[in-house]
């Protein structure tokens, strides 16, 4: 792609207003509306010799000869960059209602993510898209030991995604403080002093760290518990991390079929199927730099691949735009909306700028 020309204040003007009037219309914009509509005080001629130059930049096309002018994704790149500030408004809006509409107490990850891709978006209008965060970076709240029988016992290992990971340990016989015979299982109190030892060392952590665990600290009448207990934790972080394939929850198909340009039932039908069956495509889109990097989105840190930036087919009539949601400082997951280039890219920024920083500041709280 070309570098961005130097424009005029007067070429911004016309560009942006092209871009608007079109987002709000879908219809081509012919230079008499800009110049009644939108106050930029020149007559039409000098509008419409202002938008022949745009064309020439390839900022704007013509559809057909006889119409007036559409974006093209240079067009909307360079307004995105450039002309257009994410909306305050929408902003306030998106945390308020993540706020008052989400309630973390007692609630899994999962399904708050999936609450909060319906609050996108009926917010935005366009698809939400949240990716669950995956085992690797998931921390341990809590691990509990259970007797199930004849020296069975079930790990049972709480994550503060709040789901469960669980492993059943055959645990040796023990001597009975009170009986001073051998015991076929483990009595209560040496199950409850082994798991405030597990929670207390490893609360917090991944469940990859178990290996990091000083199983040194046990007194010497657990010491033969180590063993087991050690393996049985690796033994579930390596079977959590194979069994794991990133999640991604979707939700305001029904929002985004109102829009023209997805009125073409092939173009639906590709994107649903990538939504679908080729997630794994998608991640890239996620956790990548666009071509063109938005360095420009005035400190906001979110990324936006538009049109025939993005590498996917079905998406190449499609804008995403995404940013990273973390967990003390380390990225976690990932929020985004997808809709058509002619996007209202100043509310779709700010919904997903929200909803990151919304579910960062949660995570880490």
């Amino acid at each position: 792609m070309d570098p961005a020309p130097s424009l005029s204040a007067r070429h911004e003007q016309v560009l942006q207003a092209t871009i608007r009037h079109y987002i709000a219309t879908a219809e081509p914009v012919g230079s008499r509306a800009l110049a009644q509509e939108y106050n930029l005080r020149v007559s039409p001629a000098t509008v419409r010799n202002t938008m022949g130059l745009l064309e020439k930049y390839g900022l704007l096309y013509q559809p057909h000869t006889s119409s007036g002018r559409v974006p093209s994704d240079f067009g909307y790149r360079l307004y995105v960059d450039r002309l257009m500030s994410p909306s305050a408004r929408v902003g306030r809006r998106v945390d308020a209602a993540l706020s008052e509409e989400l309630d973390w107490m007692g609630r899994s990850l999962e399904s708050l993510l999936k609450e909060a891709t319906q609050i996108l978006a009926q917010i935005s209008g366009y698809l939400a898209l949240v990716t669950v965060p995956q085992a690797n970076t998931v921390l341990i709240r809590h691990i509990q030991l259970v007797v199930v029988e004849g020296g069975q016992v079930l790990m049972v290992v709480l994550l503060d995604s709040l789901a469960t990971q669980s492993v059943v340990v055959q645990l040796p016989a023990v001597l009975d403080s009170a009986t001073s015979k051998a015991a076929a299982e483990p009595g209560r109190r040496d199950l409850e002093i082994l798991s405030n030892f597990l929670t207390h060392h490893l609360r917090g952590r991944p469940l990859a760290d178990v290996t990091a665990l000083n199983w040194g600290d046990l007194d010497a009448e657990f010491e033969h518990y180590g063993v087991l207990l050690c393996q049985a934790l690796g033994d579930l972080a390596q079977r959590s991390q194979a069994a794991e394939t990133p999640q991604l929850v979707v939700s305001g198909l029904a929002e985004v079929l109102r829009q023209p340009e997805f009125c073409d039932a092939q173009r639906i039908q590709a994107i649903v199927r990538l939504l679908e069956e080729d997630q794994s495509q998608l991640w890239p889109l996620f956790f990548a730099t666009p071509p063109v990097a938005t360095q420009t989105l005035k400190g906001v840190d979110v990324k936006v691949w538009i049109g025939a930036e993005n590498p996917l087919e079905p998406m190449q009539g499609c804008a995403l735009v995404v940013s990273n949601y973390t967990r003390h400082d380390t990225s976690v997951g990932s929020v985004g909306v997808l809709g058509p280039t002619r996007m209202v890219y100043e509310n779709a920024v700010a919904v997903v700028k929200a909803a990151a920083d919304y579910l960062s500041t949660a995570l880490s709280e």
